[in-house]
């Protein structure tokens, strides 16, 4: 297994640029939930912070393809440096405004404002790999090293939000993330030896996307968003019911901890020959997996079960990374991995604001039926959505000699 990995990350650059870009991801797992801890906080109400919330996750979905074809025609570096300084003013506005008691609509603008330059390193890196490795089984665990990478963010970033914010100050807890991703965004910038090429008009003009093959794949993201977004919510409300509302990022770093596992795991296995299939099959587990816990009552019950259920994101995420690939011409890779990542973030926002109204409503428990209905809606785009068209993606490198 350690040779695996090994090998991937004796390629020039690469373990500099995949823990680089870590900072700047820590938006990922704190903002949205460090600003539904502080408008808590401030206010008592999960649905105007799951609202708040929504703000940020939708705008960063709106522009996030418009951040990868940039960075296809232009480069990374330039693109890096713009949405780096932006992000962090961004958050500094909505804390100014939040701090200033200043109502609607200047909380939502400085969130949208943030939320609109969240910079896309995930995207970034895994197109820097695609352009470093033309060997598939390497690309395979180059790609389960991202996700594990993804895991690590979500294990440190909500425990990290959670005590900041409770035990140093409301507000420190976005401050951090917007220090990490203007920092790890330009120290990604800096990196030019090992982006791809920019591919100037040929970018916007060149090959087309393969529309028909990545749709149900962004479907499928919007399911996991809506996932993703609501446990943030639920946990948090749950917590609270319980009378430890701090062991909320705790809770969450257990569950990123099931999908770290797994992670590591697809990473050094064979390739499997069908990545559709292992997206069909870990999505509805997935959401199978939360109709139990609605039925739990304590903290660490839950914590268990979200650690089992993590154990689907992983396989799910990186199949996903996998079948876009395959699926598109490698000069719009890093657009084709940000319309799945701006998937995942549409579906953040129904699935925080939706659950938030349904836990002021009716509690935690209930909440858990959010994510259980996106996780079978994900299933059904998945189990009938047909094979993809690979013809767009990548060519396998020859078979070498020994």
């Amino acid at each position: 297994m350690l040779k695996t990995y090994a090998n991937v990350l004796s390629h020039p650059g690469s373990a500099l640029f995949s823990f680089t870009a870590l900072w700047s991801r820590l938006p990922l797992s704190m903002a949205g939930l460090g600003i539904v801890l502080l408008i808590n906080e401030r206010t008592g109400s999960f649905t105007q912070a799951g609202v708040l919330s929504a703000a940020y996750v939708l705008s960063a979905a709106a522009f996030g393809p418009w951040q990868g074809r940039l960075a296809d025609r232009f480069g990374q570096a330039p693109v890096l440096w713009v949405v780096g300084a932006t992000y962090a003013l961004g958050v500094a506005a909505f804390l100014l405004v939040v701090d200033a008691g200043w109502s609607a609509p200047w909380p939502q603008l400085c969130a949208v404002l943030a939320g609109l330059s969240t910079p896309q390193t995930g995207s970034m890196v895994r197109a820097r790999w695609s352009h470093a490795i033309h060997d598939r089984a390497e690309l395979n665990t180059a790609f389960s090293i991202e996700a594990v990478i993804d895991e690590v963010v979500f294990i440190v970033g909500p425990v990290l939000v959670t005590f900041l914010t409770f035990q140093v100050a409301d507000v420190s807890g976005l401050v951090f993330a917007g220090a990490a991703a203007m920092l790890g965004s330009w120290a990604l910038a800096l990196q030019r030896g090992t982006a791809p090429p920019a591919g100037g008009q040929r970018a916007s003009s060149g090959p087309t996307i393969n529309w028909p093959g990545l749709w149900p794949l962004v479907a499928v993201s919007v399911a996991l968003g809506v996932i993703f977004g609501s446990a943030e919510v639920i946990i948090a409300a749950f917590t609270e019911e319980q009378g430890r509302k701090g062991a909320a990022g705790i809770v969450l770093a257990v569950w990123a901890a099931g999908s770290l596992v797994a992670g590591v795991a697809v990473g050094a296995l064979p390739q499997a020959a069908d990545p559709l299939r292992r997206v069909r099959a870990s999505i509805l587990v997935l959401g199978v997996l939360f109709a139990p816990m609605a039925l739990l009552s304590s903290i660490p019950l839950l914590a268990i079960a979200m650690f089992l259920g993590g154990f689907m994101i992983s396989p799910t995420l990186i199949a996903l990374v996998q079948l876009v690939e395959r699926t598109v011409p490698p000069s719009r890779l890093t657009e084709a991995l940000t319309w799945t990542t701006t998937g995942m973030a549409v579906g953040v926002a129904p699935g925080a604001a939706v659950v938030g109204a349904v836990i002021d409503g009716h509690g935690a428990s209930a909440g858990f039926l959010v994510p259980l209905a996106a996780g079978l809606m994900g299933a059904i785009v998945a189990w009938t959505a047909p094979a993809a068209d690979t013809s767009g993606g990548m060519v396998t490198a020859p078979p070498q000699s020994h």
